[in-house]
Order: structure tokens, then sequence, then C-alpha cells
């Protein structure tokens, strides 16, 4: 068995550690087989039963740089042009029975350009399993066909309450108009991420205050105030005129590293570009005095070494909170969003 891991193009070396780090863990035999630019990692498993193991041992959302992941029995290669699914019927017939089969790509040009290709043996293979009776609506797993190449791919499966919450791990989320930059959609996918969508109106709500540390020129303050809170925008940057015709922001022409609030908030953000140790240093000094409720966070990650860094940047704030007693909860995730960066999301207790 395969465990197909997908992740942002360039960070299959941070995934191969991680995966490598959370089986081992788990007590679970395995290895990487990894290809530079790829968009993927496989960690080759023994057996099905050690999929199974590896599925109920680790949960995905703790994993941080796979964006998605299933089990496939094995790759088939060499596919002919004129009938490239009879060899994945064939390779299915391992597979538990199955709610849905989804067509996946790999996040890279070589991969959007067989878009139409996985999704028109898809279709067929869909049609085949409904004319046999092969789907039952109410199993966990979810079955996923993705082409590598024109002559290679699989058809594998994975728990639907153990995986991404969007088909290949790619949200389908529109940027707005009036958002003064891309970067508001990053705010956006980590509420997702993070939040189960039932307890957005009492964890996402109107009339909460918040602050957003290097707002300017205010994407994630726009996504602040699009939900109706208040909102102090810490940046010695202009904000966009737009935003500050809400009368929602109050702008402070601060330096976010030195700035403290008045008040607790519920929220407080920050995409600011600078040294991770020293971002987590400032998330953590905010956390000990117990300045918000909820934190989501960006650290730009160095070109080496990153998972380290992430690490390292995630003891300075458990140790700190652990010798000061507070509970909480603090959870990592590359979002698709991201680039040369992690997103952290802290909760106090």
């Amino acid at each position: 068995m395969i465990l197909i891991c997908l992740c942002r193009q360039g960070f299959e070396k941070e995934v191969a550690a991680e995966i490598t780090d959370c089986a081992a863990y788990a007590g679970i035999a395995g290895y990487v087989k990894t290809n530079a630019d790829t968009g993927y990692v496989e960690f080759v498993l023994p057996d099905l039963d050690s999929a199974t193991a590896l599925f109920e041992a680790i949960r995905f959302d703790d994993l941080v740089f796979v964006r998605h992941w299933f089990v496939t029995p094995a790759i088939a290669s060499d596919l002919p042009k004129e009938d490239r699914a009879s060899p994945l019927m064939a390779s299915a017939q391992a597979l538990p029975p199955l709610a849905k089969l989804e067509p996946i790509t790999l996040d890279t040009n070589d991969g959007k350009a067989l878009v139409a290709l996985t999704r028109g043996v898809t279709n067929h293979m869909r049609t085949v399993f409904k004319k046999a009776g092969a789907f039952n609506a109410k199993s966990d797993w979810v079955g996923q066909v993705l082409f590598f190449s024109g002559e290679q791919a699989c058809i594998g499966y994975f728990p639907q309450s153990n995986g991404s919450l969007w088909a290949g791990g790619i949200p389908r989320l529109r940027a707005p108009k009036d958002a003064p930059s891309r970067a508001t959609l990053k705010l956006e996918e980590a509420w997702h991420q993070f939040i189960p969508r039932e307890q957005w109106d009492q964890r996402i709500a109107p009339s909460m205050r918040a602050v957003d540390l290097g707002a300017a020129p205010g994407g994630w303050t726009w996504q602040l105030v699009n939900k109706s809170m208040f909102v102090e925008a810490v940046d010695n940057g202009p904000m966009a005129e737009n935003i500050m015709a809400s009368g929602q922001v109050t702008h402070r022409m601060e330096d976010a590293f030195r700035f403290a609030p008045e008040r607790a908030v519920h929220w407080l953000v920050s995409d600011i570009a600078d040294k991770p140790a020293r971002v987590a240093e400032l998330i953590t000094r905010w956390a000990e005095n117990k300045w918000f409720k909820e934190a989501v966070f960006n650290l730009k990650l160095p070109m080496k070494k990153r998972y380290i860094e992430l690490q390292l940047c995630s003891e300075i704030i458990t140790l700190a909170l652990d010798n000061a007693g507070i509970e909480y909860t603090l959870k990592f995730k590359q979002l698709y969003h991201d680039r040369e960066e992690v997103t952290g999301h802290l909760v106090l207790f």
C-alpha cells in the first residue's frame, strides 16, 4: 500500500520529514519516496493493516504540510491511451466500499493539464460503479482518481472523517472585488480550516473586537470588517480607503511589535513579514497577557530547514504557555493560499 500525500510544490522534503516522524511516533513502519517539485510524496506501507492503522493513529488536521492524503494499492504505469480506465478498475477491486469517487489533480502545471483527462476517466468509472451497485452512501471512504501523467495514475481512498475539507485539498474561494489584496483569502481559508462551520456564528460574530498586526493595506482587516467586527489596524503604512470608510476600523500608526491593546479582544490576526521566531515571540507575549481569545497568524519560513524552523517556533509558544499554566490549543497548517509560510491558530481557555 502507498500513502499519497499532496502538498504545495517545493515542499516535498517537509512532507517527507513530517509523515515519517508522525508514522514513527505512532509505531507504523514505512518509508518515503520523493521527487522534487512534483507536489506529492509517497509513503510506502507494508500492508493494508498498516494503512488502516495510520488513518486511526494520525489526525489529518494535525499535519501541517500535507494538503491532502489517500492510500492506493498501487500506481499503474504504461496505461494504454485507448483504455486508461480498465487497469484502474482492476486496481479498484482492492478498495473498500466507497461513498463516492472524486477526480483530483496535482497542483502543478503538469497536473493542471490533466484535469480533463482525469475527469473523463473518473466519470466513466463512476458509471461502471453505479451500474454494479458498488457505491455505499453510508461509507466513510471516499475514492480518489489521480493522474501523475497521461500514462501513470492510481485509484485510492481516504476516510472523509479524517481528511481535507476540499477535493484534493484545494479550496474554492473567490477573491472579493473590494478587498485590497488577495492575502485576504488566507484569513478566510484559515477560518474554514480551524473552525467548524457550525461554530462560526459564535466564534466569528458581529460586534466582536479584533486587532490586526501589520494590517496595511488591509487584506485581513477586510475579512474582519466583513464579519461586522470592530478592528484596531496596527501598521505604519496606509490602509485602503474603502476599509477606513466602513467606520469599523481604528488605524493605529505604530510598530506592531511594540503595540499593546488597552483591553483584551476576541481576535488577534497577524500577517507580518518578519523572522518567524520573532513573530512567534510576539504571539507568545500577547498570549501570556491574555490579550486575545483566538489568534490566526502567519510564519514566513526560511528557504532551508523549514520543518525545523516551524518546530522551533511552536516550542517558543508552547513552552511559555505551559510554564505560565495557560490552557490552550495550537495548530499549524500550510494553507492553499499560503506561499513560503504556514498559518497558526491559537485558542486560549
